[in-house]
């Protein structure tokens, strides 16, 4: 518990000792938002504000996690966990540079993010499957079922980093959204293995991931210090990828990847809504939302981007809830 507690706190602070630094260096480089016209007017004021803020998320939980980590798992599991982590947001990161730098709204286009995902899903998939600490079972939320996947395991994972990360990226649309729900998240999954830590559950993994979760939403909320409404920087791709990355990790080496589908809901709901857009536009030739994701619906209906923020975090506060009942019957 008390490295949690140090693990938050030293990332919570890294970040808001960073930001006017990083802020201001980004705003020489030039390196702004460069907002693509979907519609949403309140979006063009936003064109110019500074991206790649995601790269002190990154820093701050990567030193954080790696230096309050357990010393017997610092090297064998929170390393690589964290080196996903980055590598994630490398992938963002060489997506937000081409938007800033190249001036293209689009960035890297969806076939070169998905081989690189997949690329490095791969990898994170073969790590865990023969981590000693990991391997093939996966928990079975509300049961104390383990169920072994065998060799399945392998594509399962794969599918699901892609599919968390994809879906964590989508929700950052509004000023302090991501932040908001992936702080709350990963204090609760902290918690989860906490609680598993405690009852001598996967102890080493658990006692590892516990910190992670907590330097990632320590981090996050450093970062709302600077990205709540009205935004000075934005995240980018470099931090939405890299917190999906953190997220998705922590969850497969607690094995607790299906509890993504209680905690992270809201997740799920924003990559549903897109996906239903386009099948409903390509069968219907009807739009199911005003706009997709299910954030930018809210906007198009008027609705602020603070109570936005605030309707998507008591959601994933209700889901987190469920999510730790879910862990300990």
């Amino acid at each position: 518990m008390q490295s949690m507690v140090f693990a938050l706190l030293a990332a919570f602070l890294a970040v808001l000792a960073m930001g006017p630094f990083v802020i201001e260096k980004l705003r020489r480089l030039n390196f702004g938002a460069t907002e693509r016209n979907y519609g949403l007017e309140t979006h063009n004021k936003k064109t110019g504000t500074p991206i790649m803020g995601g790269i002190m998320i990154l820093a701050a939980l990567a030193v954080a996690a790696l230096v309050f980590s357990p010393a017997q798992t610092r090297w064998s599991l929170m390393l690589p966990a964290v080196l996903f982590a980055l590598g994630f947001g490398g992938i963002g990161f060489l997506d937000d540079f081409i938007k800033a730098v190249r001036k293209r709204p689009e960035g890297l286009s969806a076939k070169q993010k998905i081989a690189l995902q997949v690329l490095l899903s791969l990898a994170a998939a073969l790590f865990c499957y023969f981590s000693p600490y990991v391997g093939s079972k996966i928990y079975i939320p509300f049961t104390d079922i383990q169920w072994d996947l065998g060799i399945w395991y392998i594509p399962f994972a794969v599918f699901t980093i892609v599919a968390t990360t994809n879906s964590v990226n989508l929700m950052d649309g509004v000023d302090g959204l991501l932040s908001t729900v992936t702080m709350i998240v990963m204090v609760a999954l902290g918690l989860v293995a906490l609680f598993a830590q405690s009852a001598g559950v996967d102890a080493q993994a658990a006692g590892a991931m516990s910190v992670l979760c907590a330097a990632t939403a320590g981090a996050c909320l450093g970062f709302l210090r600077f990205n709540a409404y009205p935004a000075r920087v934005f995240m980018g791709d470099t931090g939405s990828f890299g917190l999906g990355g953190a997220y998705v990790m922590a969850s497969l080496l607690l094995r607790q990847p299906l509890l993504i589908l209680v905690m992270g809901v809201m997740y799920v709901a924003e990559s549903l809504s897109d996906i239903l857009q386009i099948l409903s536009i390509k069968y219907r030739h009807r739009r199911l939302l005003r706009m997709a994701p299910l954030h930018h619906h809210f906007e198009m209906s008027g609705v602020s981007e603070r109570k936005i923020v605030l309707l998507f975090a008591l959601i994933t506060i209700a889901a987190c809830a469920v999510g730790l009942l879910s862990t300990t019957l």
